[in-house]
C-alpha cells in the first residue's frame, strides 16, 4: 500500500479555496494528482500537487476572491468560484491581442456556436477561419496545463464535416 504524502501550504491553500466555491469540486489522488471539476461543464483540470510553485490569493474588479496557482512549467491557471481560467495557446495565424487574455472551457461551445451562427453566412469562409484558430487556441490552452478534453477536439471537426455533406 503506498503511503500519501501530506499536502504543501500551497496545494492546503487550493484545497481550502475550492472547498469555499460554489462552482468547483477538489480531489487528492493517491499518486499525487489534484483534479478540481467545474460544476458547471463537467469538466476536469488535472495537476501534480509536487508541480506547484506558488498560489496567490486575489481579489477581481468586483471584490471577489480567487486565486491564481503558478506551476514550475511556468503555466498558470486562475481558479474563481465557479470556473478554471487559463492562457489560451498562441496560434499562428491568430491576432492574440483579439481575443481575451483568459479564457475557460465554456468558451469553446460559445466559439463553436459562433462558427455554427457563421456557416450561413456570406462572409462565412474568412470568419470560419479565424473562429477554428480561436477555438483551438482555446482548447490547446486548456490541454496544456491539465484540462482532457477528447470530444471538444472532434467537434469542429464534425462540424465542419457535418456543413461539407450539407452543402455537397
Amino acid at each position: 500500500m503506498s503511503q500519501q504524502r501530506p499536502p504543501t501550504n500551497e496545494l492546503n491553500n487550493i484545497l481550502d479555496f475550492v472547498e469555499r466555491t460554489t462552482g468547483l469540486k477538489a480531489a487528492f489522488q493517491e499518486d499525487g494528482v489534484v483534479e478540481i471539476k467545474q460544476s458547471l461543464d463537467g469538466k476536469s483540470f488535472y495537476f501534480e500537487a509536487g508541480h506547484v510553485s506558488e498560489v496567490l490569493n486575489r481579489m477581481d474588479s468586483d471584490g471577489r476572491p480567487f486565486i491564481q496557482i503558478n506551476f514550475k512549467n511556468a503555466h498558470k491557471v486562475l481558479l474563481t468560484d465557479n470556473l478554471v481560467g487559463f492562457k489560451p495557446s498562441e496560434t499562428w495565424g491568430l491576432d492574440m491581442s483579439r481575443i481575451p487574455k483568459v479564457v475557460t472551457t465554456p468558451d469553446l461551445m460559445s466559439v463553436l456556436d459562433a462558427i455554427e451562427d457563421s456557416l450561413g453566412s456570406d462572409q462565412a469562409e474568412s470568419e470560419v477561419e479565424i473562429l477554428k484558430k480561436v477555438y483551438y487556441s482555446i482548447l490547446t490552452g486548456a490541454e496544456k496545463i491539465g484540462f482532457e478534453l477528447p470530444f471538444e477536439r472532434r467537434c469542429l471537426e464534425r462540424l465542419m464535416a457535418t456543413k461539407i455533406r450539407a452543402s455537397a
